[in-house]
């Protein structure tokens, strides 16, 4: 999954000269393309490769991470990947419907760790787009402190820790109901955890709730 030999993965890094500033400028800046430059939205797999994910241009926490890692390694800083689930209620909003009632009570989500200057970092808010959350903080601009939906699980939902600055950023940490631990890549993630879900929830899923969900969230985002 972590393809960053793939040629467009290459050539990203090239046109962007990650591997040619300080790692903390890399860093920085890779991780502000993945939130920023790759939109918020749904994928049709958890499992596609960083190459998809970045042809595709949109994805959501599983799908980012996994573009986020593949360019980090490229540039030859170290990461892993923590799993987790969360409640579905985090997605409702960005879920509607009977896409929302027939979601799994139980969404598999993760977040990437990076090493940098002898610690971990703790990185999720690389997951929403900031014109996204932008869009939503107008449309709730009555809410103050925490907020729970839309993607969006966080204490002050005025003030998101989503920059890295040698700091931690979560979006949707407040949702988490169940930790799987960490893993070297998302390949070895998955073949212990996944989305559970039946045969038909899945196809309806890859075929129709996914194309809906982008629909709203693009909705959301263009408003």
């Amino acid at each position: 999954m972590i393809d960053y030999s793939d040629e467009s993965i290459q050539s990203l890094i090239e046109n962007r000269g990650w591997k040619k500033i300080d790692t903390y400028e890399c860093l920085k800046s890779i991780y502000d393309f993945v939130r920023d430059e790759i939109l918020f939205g749904y994928n049709v797999d958890d499992g596609i490769p960083a190459s998809k994910v970045l042809s595709d241009g949109y994805g959501q926490c599983n799908t980012k991470g996994t573009l986020f890692m593949a360019l980090l390694r490229a540039c030859g800083i170290p990461c892993r990947v923590h799993g987790f689930t969360i409640d579905k209620k985090l997605q409702k909003g960005a879920m509607t419907g009977f896409v929302y009632r027939n979601a799994p009570q139980n969404v598999f989500h993760s977040w990437v760790e990076v090493y940098f200057e002898e610690e971990w970092y703790e990185l999720e808010a690389f997951i929403l787009d900031k014109n996204y959350i932008d869009r939503l903080q107008k449309k709730f601009s009555d809410c103050e402190g925490a907020f729970c939906g839309y993607g969006v699980a966080v204490k002050d939902f005025r003030n998101p820790v989503l920059d890295f600055n040698r700091n931690n950023t979560y979006i949707q940490s407040e949702g988490i109901n169940q930790d799987f631990g960490i893993y070297d890549c998302p390949d070895n993630l998955l073949v212990e955890h996944h989305q559970e879900m039946s045969p038909l929830k899945a196809f309806g899923y890859k075929h129709i709730g996914r194309h809906l969900m982008n629909h709203n969230v693009k909705r959301i985002r263009n408003k």
